[in-house]
């Protein structure tokens, strides 16, 4: 097994077993995350928002497979399984992520999933109805930053 893939294998056994610890050391120092919600994060944040996903979320369940990776990239697909904190709703979440890696570390994350899909589950007829706008989109974007920020200043 190649060690990048290894540190794919790493990152979501941990994210699995709720230790953000281990998921914030597998990346650099330079790291950058994105996906539908989180947009553009150094690694600082990165690091915290895994904590705060992880702490806040108390019924999270996690699975992943088709990990692979090369010297330089890799990909896995996982699937996030949670009760969303705002409306109380359960969501299923399949995501695909892609890594680029320097030095045995995460330089840069990207996860993508259906966005309209996850706002219909997550907010109900409000996501149904207003899910594929960059209205709402937006509005779920400025919401998650402004938790991060909170709680990255607790």
């Amino acid at each position: 097994m190649h060690p990048n893939e290894q540190l794919i294998n790493t990152f979501y056994t941990a994210f699995r077993n709720k230790d953000y610890k281990t998921m914030q050391d597998c990346y650099a120092n330079n790291a950058v995350f994105n996906d539908a919600v989180f947009k553009n994060l150094n690694a600082q944040q990165v690091r915290a928002m895994w904590q705060m996903l992880i702490t806040k979320g108390k019924d999270l369940q996690l699975e992943f497979s088709n990990v692979q990776a090369n010297e330089t990239s890799g990909s896995a697909e996982w699937v996030a399984t949670y009760t969303f904190s705002q409306t109380k709703r359960k969501v299923i979440n399949r995501i695909k992520a892609n890594f680029v890696f320097k030095a045995g570390k995460i330089v840069q994350h990207t996860d993508e999933f259906d966005f309209y899909k996850w706002s219909t589950q997550a907010l109900g007829i409000k996501g149904m109805l207003f899910g594929w706008t960059g209205f709402l989109r937006n509005k779920v974007q400025a919401g998650a930053m402004k938790n991060l920020s909170t709680f990255m200043d607790h």
